[in-house]
């Protein structure tokens, strides 16, 4: 695995390169910068302000070249690398041509890493610029015509907010969000089927909720669905459904709804041959108690869902008693992240597996049970 910490300056890369260097056993390469300092990385004479480095260890190795660097780690790709010297757009090229790449942006409010680069040029003895000054630097070295890193940190899979004011707090906070966890390369079969669920439930044109499903048997998808009206009528997103485009509240006049459910599209296309015995059933959202019956009746096994709904512990009754399995599974965080929140619902690596759910009761006891927002 190989970490590419890129982002501003004093956004904290190197702390959590470090952390990751002496936490999870990542050795550190560096990359030669073959472009001249940036202002932003200079003090108000305009001479170069050092970076807060730790001491060089054994395990460092550095690279003239992202060429050299990409085929030493390809050679050791299953031991854990970690670098901060993503200079630029062919850098990144380069390493996402191996799927053991991980690109990981960081940021920080402009004032925080001011007051970051103020303490950095008093340890080196030298003036730092003003606020000011500062900012406009900033600007020049993100948004530059050409040269500008901000399109390039805008294509990490992750993107770290690091506005913390401790190590102990950016540590507590980064374990919480299990960087080096595999699946954020190779998606777990459980993640990779939510996923399709989810690119289902962009389909969707029901104006309540987006859903989607996805039915599986031994890892090979036999159908999918999204929720809306039937097949030949008006779509819900253009006025088809009165009971969806009326703004009636979660539960209410169900019976007037004319969509159909993700759950039921699904089990439609398939039909109970092709689902047959060991069938999984991937949802976004928890089935509702009328899709609940009718997966029972088809012979699905076992439900995963990511997202909670109003009639969570119904649907569990009717799956308990019919042995159904049902289990919640949140996948590991991507997107934005913002690390002073410390450790969230979703913040856990969602591992292959998942929660199993045998009663109404250990789904009320759960902390990761969710209620809608509707």
């Amino acid at each position: 695995m190989l970490i590419g910490l890129c982002g501003g300056i004093c956004v904290g890369k190197t702390s959590i390169a470090s952390y990751l260097i002496d936490k999870h056993q990542f050795k550190r390469i560096h990359l030669a910068r073959t472009a001249t300092t940036p202002p932003v990385e200079k003090s108000a004479s305009n001479a170069r302000v050092p970076s807060v480095e730790p001491s060089p260890t054994k395990g460092d190795i550095s690279f003239p070249d992202v060429d050299s660097l990409l085929e030493f780690v390809t050679l050791r790709w299953r031991e854990r690398w970690v670098t901060t010297d993503i200079w630029d757009d062919k850098v990144v090229d380069t390493l996402l041509r191996r799927p053991f790449f991980l690109l990981v942006s960081v940021d920080a409010p402009v004032s925080v890493r001011w007051q970051r680069f103020k303490a950095r040029c008093a340890t080196n003895q030298l003036t730092p610029p003003t606020l000011e000054d500062f900012v406009l630097r900033n600007d020049t070295h993100l948004y530059a015509t050409g040269t500008g890193l901000e399109a390039l940190f805008q294509r990490a899979q992750l993107k770290l907010l690091n506005s913390t004011t401790s190590l102990s707090s950016l540590h507590d906070s980064l374990k919480s969000l299990n960087l080096p966890n595999g699946a954020r390369l190779r998606p777990s079969w459980d993640q990779y089927f939510m996923q399709l669920a989810d690119l289902a439930a962009h389909r969707s044109n029901c104006m309540k909720r987006r859903v989607g499903c996805v039915v599986v048997r031994e890892k090979r998808v036999i159908s999918t669905g999204y929720n809306g009206t039937p097949r030949g009528m008006t779509n819900c997103n253009e006025g088809g459904c009165p009971r969806c485009n009326n703004a009636s509240r979660a539960g209410v006049d169900l019976s007037t709804c004319l969509c159909l459910h993700a759950e039921e599209n699904a089990l439609l296309e398939a039909g109970r041959d092709r689902i047959g015995e060991k069938s999984i059933l991937y949802c976004n959202t928890c089935p509702c108690l009328t899709c609940s019956v009718k997966i029972t009746q088809v012979g699905i096994s076992e439900v995963v869902y990511n997202q909670g709904y109003m009639v969570d512990t119904k649907t569990a009754e009717i799956f308990a008693e019919s042995g159904v399995k049902l289990r919640q599974f949140s996948p590991p965080r991507e997107g934005l992240v913002d690390l002073s929140l410390g450790q969230s619902v979703n913040a856990t690596a969602g591992a292959e597996g998942g929660r199993k759910v045998e009663d109404v009761r250990e789904i009320l006891n759960s902390d990761n049970f969710l209620r809608p927002v509707q």
